[in-house]
């Protein structure tokens, strides 16, 4: 399939001038001509240009922009991942912010991939997508505006963890999660889910919205080992069992989210305050 420069333009969110001026000048051309000499982009040509924007979007020179541009970025070889430091974290998270201000969901979610192959889930999250949420959700607070945006780059982020293979086959789950009923905000699960898929895990998600019965229900059928409930306001969390939950399961039960913050937990409760915390009580947990 070719696109026209028009239609390109406007998948990158950029003049169709900054397009012809691309090509004329650092050769970031199409690589089809029709028969009356009218330029058609190719899928490898829009890959080549929307590292480009990205990278010019960066501040980088568009002449050095152009010549990283062409180099096929390499992934690590397969189990590999390499530490993230800071000043790659902060160009990773100017070109997904940048990508996410276009609405550009392929680059955001072509970035994302290649942040968790490179780095691994906790890095990738810890150091950029969690800084460019925050962000984006203080970029609505102040202006009222944006939420597209936010929405687009959490789906982005979501596709991304999605795409790490999940552990199947017998035995119990090493976590049910669960969102406090009528809590949305859950990507957070999914990114511990991912984590754990990264240590052979088997792992499930209730999702957003859990009532309290479906929540006790779930955690009867599948016996996991442990359960983690998440909330990001308190009056969500003072609505979970967490007593019937810890009586009925015998499972470890965990509280995750600022919505526990003031909270006065029972004592058999756990409350990991990050990523790799929760990670290591799913990996060390301790029955009851």
């Amino acid at each position: 399939m070719t696109y026209t420069p028009r239609a390109v333009a406007g998948m990158l969110g950029i003049a169709p001038t900054t397009l012809r001026t691309w090509d004329q000048r650092y050769g970031l051309g199409p690589s089809v001509r029709t028969d009356g000499g009218h330029r058609r982009y190719e899928d490898a040509d829009i890959e080549v240009l929307r590292r480009m924007v990205g990278l010019t979007a960066q501040g980088v020179a568009a002449s050095a922009a152009a010549v990283l541009a062409r180099k096929q970025p390499v992934a690590p070889p397969e189990g590999e991942r390499t530490p993230i430091g800071s000043a790659e974290a902060l160009m990773a998270q100017q070109s997904f912010l940048g990508a996410a201000k276009r609405l550009d969901e392929p680059t955001m979610a072509d970035l994302a991939a290649k942040l968790l192959a490179a780095h691994g889930v906790v890095a990738a999250w810890d150091g950029v997508f969690v800084p460019a949420l925050v962000e984006l959700g203080e970029l609505v607070v102040a202006s009222g505006q944006g939420v597209e945006i936010e929405h687009l780059a959490s789906g982005s982020i979501l596709h991304a963890l999605r795409g790490i293979p999940r552990t199947s086959g017998p035995g119990p789950l090493s976590v049910l999660m669960s969102c406090a009923p009528d809590e949305q905000h859950w990507l957070p699960l999914e990114a511990l889910g991912a984590a754990l898929s990264e240590q052979d895990r088997r792992w499930g998600n209730l999702g957003a919205r859990v009532p309290a019965e479906a929540l006790r229900d779930a955690v009867t059928r599948l016996c996991p080992e442990v359960v983690l409930v998440w909330a990001h306001r308190q009056d969500l969390a003072l609505r979970v069992p967490l007593e019937e939950l810890g009586t009925r399961s015998g499972a470890v039960i965990a509280v995750a989210g600022s919505g526990w913050d003031g909270v006065a937990l029972p004592s058999f409760v756990r409350r990991p305050k990050s990523l790799c915390e929760a990670i290591g009580l799913v990996l060390n947990h301790e029955p009851s």
